[in-house]
């Protein structure tokens, strides 16, 4: 496993970089910041349903999907982006979700801690200081590999965030920034000022060499470039940014005598989960579940969507726990009562 020890990356390569590692078959730890302001959704996500994209393309601020779970965010050079892709029969990596996630937080815990700031971690995927948060933190599955990707939050645009949310009103966003303001902080809140970024990232990647061993150092290479290259017209086109589909709106509308149409929303502790359902005469004849949660592994939500079709509504829970069983489905933080919650109401 090699370190990559980037500083400052353009925005896209600051995704693509892990994105195109997997691929390659190579494990590795990546530091780096994006150079340019960003919005990253997650795998799962809805993008008209989470961020008001008619902003973001009037204030040239690209989007970006990711193959990782949680939410929308906005991103710039104030963090600093720990990536980790570690083989699955790596036998440093924990079986399940989160004994990963708190293995492989404390490296930037500790690096939080030798700053002065008491960092702790909170499951299923956060680190805390004066119960706020300070890092945003999932993982994923791509390929053979587990991929971790993270931040140390320097300092944050808690406004800009606010606003390239999609939210109903403005009453509503004024709620969504101080809700931020009281929930989440940032080294420069903290401690007052920043150190520096090159003591940050040398504490980071020895704080990773204690859980992970030595890790030489490596440039990207010409094969590596090429990759995130090829992935990089992938990934901007809108067949993937637009994955999840135009979504139903509304909460329910009927259709004819015994159909309708439902928008439902579930906050579970491990994130939000939406569902757009139709139902027949009490059976499910499709659905879309979309959210900012983590589900392992990522492709098998949508054929849980296929399974439920043809189940009667009072058997969705039953239908999604037999799917769990039968694929061996992590989802941190939910359960299948929770999906059930979003299909049947």
């Amino acid at each position: 496993m090699h370190l990559y020890d980037l500083g400052s990356v353009p925005w896209a390569e600051s995704q693509l970089i892990y994105h195109a590692l997997p691929r390659l078959g190579r494990e590795a730890l990546v530091l780096l910041s994006p150079a340019d302001p960003y919005v990253c959704i997650g795998y799962h996500q809805d993008l008209d349903q989470e961020v008001d994209v008619e902003f973001c393309r009037s204030n040239h601020i690209p989007i970006f999907r990711r193959e990782v779970g949680g939410g929308g965010v906005y991103l710039d050079n104030d963090q600093l982006f720990y990536q980790l892709v570690i083989h699955k029969d790596n036998p440093l990596a924990p079986g399940d979700k989160s004994s990963f996630y708190r293995r492989f937080l404390q490296p930037p815990i500790d690096t939080y801690r030798e700053i002065g700031i008491p960092a702790e971690y909170k499951p299923v995927n956060d680190i805390m200081a004066h119960q706020r948060k300070i890092s945003g933190n999932g993982a994923g599955e791509i390929g053979d590999y587990l991929v971790l990707v993270g931040n140390l939050i320097l300092d944050f645009n808690y406004e800009m965030m606010s606003r390239v949310l999609k939210v109903p009103d403005e009453k509503f966003r004024d709620k969504v920034y101080k809700s931020m303001r009281e929930n989440l902080s940032t080294v420069k809140r903290e401690l007052g000022s920043i150190p520096p970024r090159e003591s940050l990232t040398v504490s980071l990647a020895s704080n990773f060499e204690r859980v992970l061993g030595p890790l030489p150092r490596a440039g990207l290479g010409d094969e590596l470039r090429e990759e995130v290259s090829r992935l990089k017209a992938e990934f901007s086109s809108q067949e993937w940014l637009y994955r999840i589909g135009k979504q139903m709106e509304g909460r329910t509308v009927k259709i004819a005598a015994g159909v309708e149409v439902k928008h439902l929303v579930h906050k579970a502790p491990g994130g939000l989960i939406r569902g757009d359902v139709e139902i027949a005469d009490d059976v499910i004849s499709s659905v879309v579940l979309s959210g900012d949660f983590f589900f392992y592994p990522a492709e098998k939500l949508a054929e849980l969507s296929q399974a439920l079709v043809g189940t009667k509504t009072g058997e969705a829970e039953q239908t999604i726990r037999k799917f769990y069983r039968a694929h061996g489905i992590e989802s941190p933080g939910m359960e299948p009562s929770d999906f059930a919650r979003v299909v049947a109401g």
